[in-house]
């Protein structure tokens, strides 16, 4: 069943036109169908159905003319009665009505968006829904006079479509403007046609009709839009206005800032697709700008003169434009250059050589590259803006929306995109953002539906990406699916051996915003670099990359510019995981050589509960051996299963952290116990930090097993002298903290502490940074224990971070010493059974047992209770 009351009341069945005979009935049709899927209230129809003078039982006879009106229609359940009135059960697009209602918006929505031709297409549909006069055989004048409104208002809006795309009814318009001989918007819709058609002279005579009919019916000039239209037509052109825009505009206030302030005559906006270029360069143009719209287009000077409402003669069209701009002070913004960044470019340098007072505010994925060009690049959101703009568009499908974590999480991962996370807010209609969150892996597939109005290529986030990968070459798109493959970015250095393409071919992946270069560094977006590795990936040639920098870096890691080497590795930490995973899958004895090139880096930063998982992967995947590479990757994956390789390796040992591992996990050796080949060859090596190593290991085990501090300290410092030699932090850090152990002075111990973990704060060391915090909180207990407990809190905050148990557990005891000393028993006792819990496998585990297991001892005793109890 289909309603229609855009003309005469009419219902159609399958079968055909439904007679509805009798002026209530149709009347009646008439307010259900307006209102259909709504319970219309019973008062409400018998005042609209009988007016001021409703029979005296006006229930019964509304009731009555239902029942007729069920009989005409012959399906008695379309006609519903509730308690609280009526309602026509159809659907609203079953009512010619509604179906006009919603095409009219969409096709408003589009010409307010800058799209004439969507809005001329769904405009056409809606009007050509219309039969006759509205309601034309029922009695609701007021629903009449609504529906007449919104005619007129998309009859004005067609009108106004159609001038934008250039081919306006000059006739058609005037009979509108004969029927609404006061709408000043139509009188300036038939100026503008007129002079479309180079009928200047008529569309100036009919501006002086307009003046003269307002003056003598209202008594009142013309309004100020006709008198610019009026100006343009005398200036010989008609410029567009700027699109409207129906969002907020969100964030962006630095980049409104720069803008503004600058005083070059051409800026050029630059980004990466739905970065929000065009958004920003609206949003920073005053209302008189001119805006060309160039995505669409392949001739850019004949866009121009579209845009300024000129039309081609046989001056040429960059002459025509000079003419049109040389005496005025106006913004020109070219929207959208990139893919006629030639033309772009020579129209721009020739018109502002020639139009001393234009501006040109220019939006690309690369610059136009002439004189005078200032950048703007337009980077993505920043965090908070990005989840202000998530908001913000979710609210407008999902009224409800409120944001959460995964918002914060949904925006991160889409690089704060401002594209990218409209389409995403769109999809809050229907999935919930924890939804979406997980999907993101599929980003593609998941951001697709976006404003049907908008240009194709901002439709869908795939379609933003693809526009800009369709303008490269050959190189450039080969090239940037292999640097799509480093996830971490890439250095100049790296791109030229794993890539193998020229510097050339890289600035210009910068230029055209898909790499974005800083800090010596070249990085792609990850949604334009997930696109890219569709394409081509170089894993293989990556890792084996990585692979000879970590063999590089490993050595001056214990030398003078071993911060540096630091900082190199811990930028490309992403990359250094990429590879070893991949290997790992693909190339496990390449993976066993990245663990152990790479160990002690990790070491040092503290990253080794990062690598376990990938770890205990490479474990089951490589056979059995008696290597040092094993050794470490079983230090890493299975501690426990280390010892015995440890001890069956004979040297030289090529990787320190198979000497620490050793001492971590199997302590300092027994004296009483026979020497083995690798204790005898560490001991002969000529290698100065092994050398310091070896006479940090002397002081320590020494002054454990003799308890002879002389001798202890005279050890220590002839290690530091070596490691400070060497300009190493670590070993001068590892040497610091037994000094700070040996002195009997506490003030010097905490001077040589601060030092030792100024050492590693240069390398960001976490796990020493903890530990020697833990440390320094031991040595102020007697001193001041507030600040004790402050680092003591600091050092288990690090431990966590670092995933360090044995850390965790001193910390607890050392808090729990302060919470018995102020009397809080029971709370030190919880602190040590959670310290308890902490302890696991290796040396360092069983010395930090044996420590909070002493200390719980001397608690339970103060508390009369029998220790293990």
């Amino acid at each position: 069943m289909h309603v229609g009351i855009l003309g005469p009341v009419e219902a159609h069945s399958p079968d055909g036109k439904v007679a509805v005979g009798g002026p209530r009935p149709r009347t009646l049709l008439a307010l259900l169908a307006v209102r259909v899927g709504d319970i219309v209230p019973l008062d409400r129809l018998i005042d609209e159905l009988y007016g001021d003078e409703p029979p005296s039982d006006a229930a019964n006879a509304l009731q009555g003319q239902v029942s007729r009106l069920r009989r005409a229609l012959g399906d008695a359940s379309l006609i519903e009665f509730h308690p609280a009135g009526y309602r026509l059960a159809l659907k609203p697009d079953q009512v010619d009505a509604h179906r006009f209602t919603s095409l009219a918006a969409e096709g408003q929505q589009a010409l307010e968006q800058g799209d004439p031709r969507v809005a001329e297409s769904l405009l056409a549909e809606a009007l050509q829904l219309w039969r006759g006069p509205a309601l034309a055989d029922a009695d609701a004048d007021g629903h009449a006079t609504r529906l007449e409104q919104q005619r007129s208002a998309a009859t004005s809006a067609l009108v106004a479509a159609r001038i934008r795309l250039g081919k306006a009814d000059v006739q058609e318009i005037s009979s509108l403007v004969r029927q609404h001989p006061l709408d000043e918007r139509l009188r300036g819709y038939l100026m503008q046609a007129l002079n479309q058609q180079g009928r200047q002279a008529e569309a100036l005579q009919a501006f002086e009709d307009a003046r003269a009919l307002l003056a003598e019916e209202l008594g009142t000039d013309p309004s100020p839009e006709l008198r610019a239209i009026h100006l343009q037509i005398l200036r010989g052109q008609t410029h567009r206005e700027l699109p409207a825009q129906l969002t907020s505009f969100v964030g962006r206030q630095e980049e409104l800032r720069r803008i503004a302030s600058l005083t070059a005559r051409l800026i050029t906006l630059t980004g990466p697709g739905g970065a929000g270029k065009t958004r920003l360069a609206l949003q920073a143009a005053g209302p008189d700008a001119i805006f060309v719209d160039l995505a669409p287009v392949k001739d850019v000077s004949a866009a121009a003169l579209q845009a300024l409402g000129l039309k081609e003669t046989v001056l040429a069209p960059e002459d025509r434009l000079t003419l049109a701009l040389r005496e005025r002070e106006t913004l020109l913004i070219l929207d959208n250059c990139e893919h006629v960044i030639v033309q772009a470019a020579r129209l721009a340098q020739h018109l502002l050589s020639s139009c001393p007072s234009l501006r040109i505010l220019a939006t690309s994925r690369e610059p136009l590259g002439i004189t005078g060009e200032t950048l703007c690049p337009v980077p993505p959101l920043k965090p908070e803006q990005s989840v202000a703009l998530f908001t913000d568009r979710a609210r407008l499908v999902n009224p409800t929306f409120v944001q959460d974590q995964h918002t914060v999480d949904i925006c991160r991962e889409l690089d704060g995109l401002p594209l990218a996370i409209e389409l995403a807010a769109a999809r809050t209609r229907t999935l919930t953002t924890e939804e979406i969150s997980a999907r993101l892996g599929d980003r593609f597939r998941l951001l697709t539906k976006g404003n049907r109005a908008a240009a194709p290529r901002h439709q869908t986030l795939r379609a933003v990406v693809e526009w800009s990968w369709d303008l490269l070459d050959a190189d450039e798109r080969d090239l940037a699916a292999c640097l799509a493959t480093f996830s971490g970015g890439a250095t100049l250095e790296a791109v030229e051996q794993v890539c193998r393409h020229d510097i050339e071919v890289l600035e210009a992946l910068v230029d055209k915003s898909l790499v974005d270069a800083a800090d010596g560094r070249y990085r792609m977006l990850v949604t334009i670099r997930e696109f890219c590795a569709e394409h081509k990936r170089v894993d293989a040639e990556h890792a084996a990359y990585f692979l000879d920098l970590a063999r590089r870096a490993d050595p001056e890691l214990r030398q003078r510019n071993q911060v540096r080497w630091f900082a190199r590795l811990t930028a490309e930490h992403a990359n250094l995981m990429q590879a070893v995973e991949w290997a790992t899958e693909h190339d496990p004895e390449l993976a066993l050589r990245l663990v152990s090139a790479l160990s002690w880096y990790w070491y040092v930063k503290g990253s080794r509960t990062e690598v376990q998982g990938v770890a205990r992967k490479l474990l089951s995947r490589v056979p059995e051996q008696s290597t040092e590479d094993y050794a470490i990757l079983l230090a890493l994956a299975a501690p426990e299963r280390v010892q015995n390789v440890l001890q069956g390796l004979t040297g030289p040992i090529r990787q320190p952290f198979a000497l620490v591992a050793w001492a971590m996990l199997v302590g300092p050796p027994d004296p009483g116990a026979p020497r083995t080949e690798l204790q005898n060859e560490v001991e002969r090596s000529d290698d100065p930090w092994i050398k310091g190593l070896i006479a940090f290991s002397n002081s320590y085990t020494g002054w454990a097993a003799r308890g002879d501090r002389a001798v202890a300290i005279e050890s220590a410092r002839e290690a530091l002298r070596q490691f400070q030699e060497l300009g190493e932090r670590w070993g001068s850090a590892q040497v610091l903290d037994v000094l700070a152990t040996l002195t009997e002075d506490p003030h010097e111990a905490l001077a040589l502490t601060d030092e030792a973990l100024k050492a590693v704060g240069e390398l960001g060391a976490k796990e020493e940074l903890a530990e020697l915090r833990g440390r320094r909180a031991d040595r102020l207990l007697d001193i001041d224990s507030d600040e004790a407990e402050r680092d003591y809190l600091q050092a288990l905050e690090m431990a966590t971070e670092a995933g360090l148990a044995a850390t965790r557990a001193l910390a607890n005891a050392g808090l729990a010493k302060i919470a018995q000393r102020r009397g809080d028993l029971a709370g030190a006792e919880q602190l040590l059974r959670e310290a308890q819990g902490e302890l696991g496998f290796g040396w360092m585990h069983t010395a930090a047992k044996q420590h909070v297991e002493a200390a719980l001892a001397e608690l339970l005793t103060e508390l009369g209770r029998t220790p293990g109890a």
